[in-house]
């Protein structure tokens, strides 16, 4: 197993200009991370290709491995036109998670306010077409490409194998994130358990839960069935941490876990609480 930090952990002080993704990487290496996953959010390597040198340099300068690529994508488009483009938008970034050196990328596949298993299932096909020529492009770097559960329409742990199993190619498989199931209602520990068989990757993060009927306030956003949900402090929140990573260990995974910070804390705080909770839970369980 190897531990690291998803550079959307510390999206406050990129998003402010407070910090680099040099300066991120920098801090994981401060707090004993062994690799970082690269999230383009409040920054752009397709408008900046000349920081990717400098990302592959500093992270070899720092003993940190780059890991995963992760960046958003939607193939539920208005027009076959545009249908083509987002694929081929997502081919270009293949090519520079080429360039990053990483054997991962996590790609998202569809957003849509209408989350019915009837709405997943019209476009079930589309959307594997689109995974699928995505996938063989990334074959040819010896990368594996992978969708998240994130984006409400496909975050329940059946639908993720469902897709996996429709793409059908070798190097398509799941960036699981063990708390972003329970935006789907899904009981975490019995979803990760489901899927961590398709897992190419292991995002840990923690949320706090409260009923639909008390509204906590601003900072909340709500599940598919109104469950209120706020990020949390990994280890601190409502999720039974030590189980789920007991899981993930007993089940003999060895590849990377990525912590990713999205509560309302300070992010550097949250984030280096998160990578020491989650070596001790690890070590406990």
């Amino acid at each position: 197993m190897k531990l690291g930090l998803s550079t959307y952990s510390l999206h406050g002080k990129l998003s402010s200009g407070d910090m680099t993704v040099l300066d991120v990487i920098d801090y994981a290496a401060e707090h004993g991370a062994e690799h970082v996953e690269i999230v383009p959010l409040s920054y752009s390597l397709t408008d900046n290709p000349e920081w990717i040198d400098q990302i592959v340099e500093h992270a070899k300068q720092r003993g940190i491995e780059l890991s995963n690529y992760a960046i958003g994508a939607n193939f539920l488009t208005d027009s076959e036109e545009a249908y083509e483009q987002e694929i081929q938008r997502v081919i270009r970034e293949v090519d520079i998670a080429a360039q990053l050196g990483v054997k991962l990328m996590r790609h998202d596949v569809a957003s849509s306010p209408n989350v019915s298993i009837a709405n997943f299932n019209t476009h079930l096909e589309k959307l594997a077409n689109a995974c699928r020529r995505i996938a063989e492009h990334a074959a040819t770097y010896g990368i594996t490409t992978s969708v998240e559960n994130h984006g409400y329409l496909i975050q329940h742990a059946d639908r993720v194998q469902t897709l996996v199993q429709a793409v059908n190619r070798d190097n398509y498989k799941t960036t699981l994130d063990v708390g972003n199931f329970v935006c789907a209602d899904e009981n975490p520990v019995a979803a990760v358990q489901k899927n961590l068989p398709f897992a190419s990757m292991v995002h840990i993060k923690d949320f706090y839960l409260r009923p639909a009927d008390r509204n906590p306030g601003a900072g909340w956003f709500t599940s598919t069935s109104g469950t209120y949900l706020r990020g949390a402090i990994i280890g601190q929140g409502d999720l039974d941490m030590w189980e789920i990573l007991r899981i993930v260990k007993a089940s003999g995974y060895d590849g990377y876990l990525s912590v990713e910070f999205e509560g309302m804390e300070d992010c550097l705080i949250g984030a280096k609480v998160g990578l020491d909770n989650v070596r001790r839970i690890w070590d406990a369980v």
